[in-house]
């Protein structure tokens, strides 16, 4: 039964947020929790989610936008590294308010507090009539590569604030798709490298998590078959609306304290 949640959990996910650049892990990663200890789920939905990034990238990441790839990512991969850092300090500050929804015990940061509400203007910006037509000059890519990857960083959801930014670069639909998931997989790849060699086969040395993490990748891997079927009949304001209407529901989360 725990299989199959995890396989339809990411089966579904993977198709939903195959346009939007981000949401896999978010969705994944409190599922394998269900059934896993916390550092396996950590390490199963890291390895699901690069595997699958890295399906996307055979995909479609010939359509990436190598230019806003190099002004964006260096500065993002930097920053983020300084976002992590401070997060470790700002752990110090107590949080903003402490609830229980249910029998789970919620708390709102100050950091996530203000993320989540800078994330939700952002994205209502984008709804808003006209807002499709506010579009970033290319110059302006090396601060939103640092902005959304400090904020990230601080925030563990640099996906969504990737893709938020790149949403008003004038990519096509395709370019957008590729560039996020080739700046996506880069990401991953660091991430993986902070986990270690030591820390991955402890992981999946337990109760079986490598095989439960394999049956989620090919889950997945059909779920972004599917997305990358669906792709020539979707609109580019469809990818707009998909993408904020995530960016809100991702900012609505940090403020709640849900994520």
């Amino acid at each position: 039964m725990e299989l199959f949640v995890i396989c339809l959990t990411a089966l579904l996910a993977t198709m939903a947020t195959f346009f939007s650049g981000f949401g896999l892990g978010t969705v994944l990663l409190p599922v394998f929790a269900l059934f896993t200890p916390t550092h396996v789920a950590v390490a199963a939905t890291a390895v699901v989610h690069l595997a699958n990034n890295l399906l996307k990238v055979m995909l479609v990441g010939r359509k990436a936008d190598g230019g806003v790839l190099i002004l964006f990512l260096i500065p993002a991969i930097l920053a983020a590294l300084g976002g992590a850092t401070v997060l470790s300090l700002a752990t110090e500050i107590p949080p903003m308010i402490e609830y229980r929804f249910g029998w789970i015990a919620r708390q709102v940061t100050v950091v996530n507090g203000v993320i989540g509400v800078l994330m939700i203007s952002f994205a209502l910006a984008e709804l808003l009539p006209g807002g499709e037509k506010i579009v970033f000059d290319r110059r302006f890519l090396p601060l939103g590569g640092f902005l959304s990857g400090f904020f990230g960083g601080l925030s563990g959801n640099q996906g969504a604030l990737r893709s938020a930014f790149l949403l008003k670069c004038g990519l096509s639909k395709e370019a957008f798709i590729g560039t996020g998931v080739v700046a996506a997989v880069v990401v991953d790849m660091v991430r993986l490298s902070v986990y270690g060699a030591s820390f991955l086969p402890s992981a999946f040395l337990a109760d079986g998590s490598a095989g439960m993490a394999g049956a989620a990748t090919l889950a997945a891997f059909l779920g972004t078959f599917l997305g990358a079927r669906f792709l020539p009949k979707v609109t580019v304001r469809a990818v707009r609306i998909v993408v904020s209407v995530g960016t809100v529901g991702v900012g609505t989360g940090l403020v709640l304290g849900m994520i």
